[in-house]
């Protein structure tokens, strides 16, 4: 049986099979296709390379020859043998220590300064780490010894190896390396400018000089190498913000906001025109807010990216919001609902005419709530009309229309004409005031399905909003099927998963009886990037407007009582939901008090 000494299929194969990680026949089918399977790996790494690739970005490793295969791991539920899980135990095996490379952990200047590029590639090795004079290197090849010596000899530097996947290091090696030969590219081509939004220098600056243009070859690479980066990594929002000597580029994923990169003051000016440009905005106007949008394509699906632009005490803040169609648009069955809440909406959305509100607050899944269930009702038998402000997602089987208050093409005017447009279900993006809540309800009394948003915390309170914006009771009763309030919790990691038992203290709190409640959370794994989280699961509050709570709104009851009888008729709490997801160790107790107050 061969030893560990030199990697290749066969002898990585067989170190897996004594570990458990193969049976016997799935060794022998590796042993026999492995080959071929590797030839195929290469031609298409061949065939993905630009001319000036190094052969170690295009060779195969046994590692991802073998996770090709999909091969499940012998009594485990279904677990796929994955490039990680192959490193993993190449790591034991040789006595490396294993580094899940955390793109979102990485400084730039640790990762591009230490190790010239063509060498990293060549080489497969990416710095991770510095500390305390000591870099820290990840390596694909645990052999290397010898290359990573002559590295430190040649450098000058005290060199510690760690083990990670090659897939990993090679996507740290084409966005840390090309987003930093950007900047430092479009960095030497600036020079020093007039910084009108800077508030604090503004008196401290000696002359004018020119500034590099938006459409400098370096800086569209940055802003490409940033965009593709965002994706990648699951990101919601880009934030590109001012400071007095930099700027700050972070990301928000899963809720949480983690800083990403620190470029030069310079070329935030650059930047922030470069997106301008794209977002069709106008180069000229810094003073003054902007809105615009942004199409393009990652991994062969069309993102759509919405853009804002505000003023700063340091210069001009850009928000990029990514909408990527995997999120926006979903199944309702995998959003979250329970049965009983799932098939109260249904029944909304069968329903001929009437309004379907979707509440909460910013950032809580309402968009994606109305987007997924506009697609559930899409079909060639029906004609769908959007009002949004702006319009979040370009989307064929929908006629979207865009408001534009600076020529007076708002929410209100817009519903007075589109009934005219023979519509049979209309989305308004939200509901603000009085004008557009009436004409929301005249369309609803007109024979229209209208799905809409509120920003209000329940469900219950919805309808004394509706009631501050000048809707009378007798037609919010006559009108509304139901309203959804929503909230988003983030999800514990399966992979880092460990249980606990609530204190008296959080039995208290969360009003429940003084039994053992066990619950979960996440320790923090190369997963979840240390968090104890992975992906956002939806709470929803699902309150049916049916004849008793029809009579009562009529009556101008109060709210207590609007409450009562909500209750009464079963409907659960955002609280109650969050609760429950807790205790099926679907999220945590600091999730539910985060969330839910």
């Amino acid at each position: 049986m061969p030893n560990i000494n030199k990697l290749t299929v066969e002898n990585v194969a067989h170190m897996l099979e004594r570990r458990g990680l193969l049976s016997k026949e799935q060794l022998k089918d590796v042993l026999v296709r492995g080959k071929d399977q590797e030839l195929r790996l290469y031609a298409q790494h061949h065939s993905g390379a630009s001319r000036r690739s190094h052969a170690g970005a295009e060779t195969v490793s046994p590692a991802e020859v073998i996770a090709s295969f999909n091969l499940v791991i012998p009594s485990t539920a279904g677990q796929l043998l994955s490039e990680d899980t192959v490193t993993e135990a190449l790591a034991a095996v040789t006595g490396l220590p294993y580094f899940k490379i955390d793109p979102l952990r990485l400084k730039l200047d640790v990762v591009t300064e230490h190790i010239p590029r063509p060498f990293a590639l060549k080489n497969m090795i990416v710095a991770v780490d510095e500390s305390d004079g000591v870099i820290t290197v990840a390596v694909a090849d645990p052999f290397n010894e010898t290359i990573v010596s002559g590295l430190a000899s040649a450098r000058r530097l005290e060199i510690r190896r760690v083990l990670s996947s090659k897939s990993d290091i090679m996507k740290i090696l084409r966005e840390f390396y090309g987003f930093r030969a950007s900047v430092v590219a479009a960095e030497a081509e600036a020079t020093s400018s007039v910084d009108l939004g800077n508030l604090e220098q503004f008196f401290k600056i000696k002359g004018q000089h020119e500034t590099i243009e938006g459409t400098d070859k370096h800086v569209v690479s940055a802003v490409d190498f940033l965009l593709n980066y965002s994706f990648d990594q699951h990101a919601s929002d880009i934030h590109i913000e001012p400071k007095r000597e930099t700027a700050l580029i972070r990301f928000r994923i899963d809720g949480v906001m983690h800083n990403i990169h620190v470029i030069p003051k310079q070329l935030h000016a650059p930047i922030v025109s470069r997106i301008k440009m794209l977002s069709r905005m106008d180069l000229a106007e810094k003073r003054r807010p902007q809105d615009g949008r942004i199409k393009t394509n990652f991994n062969n699906k069309d993102i759509e990216l919405r853009v804002s632009t505000v003023p700063v005490a340091f210069g001009e803040k850009v928000v990029i919001r990514v909408f990527d169609p995997d999120i926006l648009l979903q199944d309702l069955d995998s959003m979250g609902f329970y049965s009983r809440e799932m098939a109260l909406y249904n029944s909304f959305l069968r329903r001929p005419n009437g309004i379907i509100l979707v509440t909460g607050p910013t950032g809580s899944g309402k968009t994606t709530t109305l987007y997924s269930s506009l697609r559930s009702l899409s079909s060639p038998e029906v004609n769908i009309v959007t009002v949004e402000d702006p319009i979040e997602m370009v989307m064929e089987e929908f006629n979207q229309i865009g408001v534009q208050q600076a020529i007076g093409v708002g929410f209100d005017s817009i519903l007075r004409n589109i009934l005219r447009q023979d519509p049979d279900i209309i989305m308004i993006g939200e509901i603000r005031d009085r004008e557009t809540a009436e004409n929301a309800v005249q369309a609803a009394l007109t024979g229209h399905l209208v799905l809409s948003t509120l920003h209000t915390n329940d469900a219950v309170s919805t309808i004394i909003r509706l009631l501050d914006l000048g809707v009378p009771p007798f037609l919010i009763s006559a009108t509304v099927l139901g309203i959804v309030a929503q909230r988003l919790v983030r999800k514990i990691c399966p992979d880092c998963k460990t249980a606990r038992i609530l204190t008296r203290e959080e039995c208290d709190y969360l009003q429940l009886p003084q039994i053992k409640h066990t619950v979960w959370e996440g320790e923090g794994c190369k997963k979840c990037r240390g968090t104890g989280y992975k992906g956002r699961s939806g709470l929803f509050e699902v309150l049916d407007i049916n004849e008793n709570m029809k009579a009562l709104i009529s009556g101008s009851a109060e709210l207590s009582r609007i409450a009562a009888a909500a209750r009464q008729d079963g409907l659960v709490s955002l609280r109650e939901v969050a609760i429950k997801k807790m205790l099926e160790g679907s999220t945590t107790y600091e999730e539910v008090i985060s969330m839910t107050g």
